[in-house]
């Protein structure tokens, strides 16, 4: 959509990242946790939680349109989908599948001879996630109530 912009988050958007997070994980995401999973969830998208990471080797990149942000991706050591969440009124408008190809493109140019990209996916986001060339690795697991599907997608040439 040519009226969204892709940037990396600001600092003082990381409470508006974190809402953003968290309305959504409730509505699509949260009914599949555990109470403790629920927990751990909510305590690693914090703000504070949040931005620490942006320090060590993680970064954000927010999808916006004019002032409003409608979607967030969070890398981990450029070969790991930490957080993919697009609100709710931008979902189906491929703003998940451009924040994805926008990070990829900040990992390669950080790690040039990336070859493979790591998620772990939600039940809900499995199909999303399968839309955007991921394929299941493992078997379902549950770790600290917070249930995951391992996945990963093998990358070609430069995206």
């Amino acid at each position: 959509m040519s009226d969204v912009r892709y940037r990396f988050m600001k600092p003082d958007e990381a409470v508006c990242i974190s809402e953003l997070i968290i309305t959504e994980f409730d509505e699509f995401i949260g009914q599949e946790y555990t109470p403790q999973g629920i927990e751990e969830f909510r305590k690693y998208v914090q703000p504070d939680v949040l931005l620490e990471r942006t320090i060590q080797e993680h970064f954000v990149l927010v999808a916006a349109r004019a002032s409003d942000l409608i979607g967030m991706i969070e890398m981990r050591q450029n070969n790991h989908v930490a957080l993919l969440f697009v609100a709710k009124r931008a979902q189906g408008q491929g703003v998940a599948r451009d924040l994805l190809h926008h990070a990829l493109a900040e990992a390669r140019s950080q790690m040039p001879e990336l070859e493979r990209v790591t998620v772990n996916s939600s039940r809900y986001g499995v199909p999303a996630y399968e839309k955007l060339g991921f394929r299941q690795t493992g078997p379902e697991r549950v770790v600290n109530g917070i249930v995951f599907i391992s996945m990963a997608k093998r990358l070609e040439g430069v995206t």
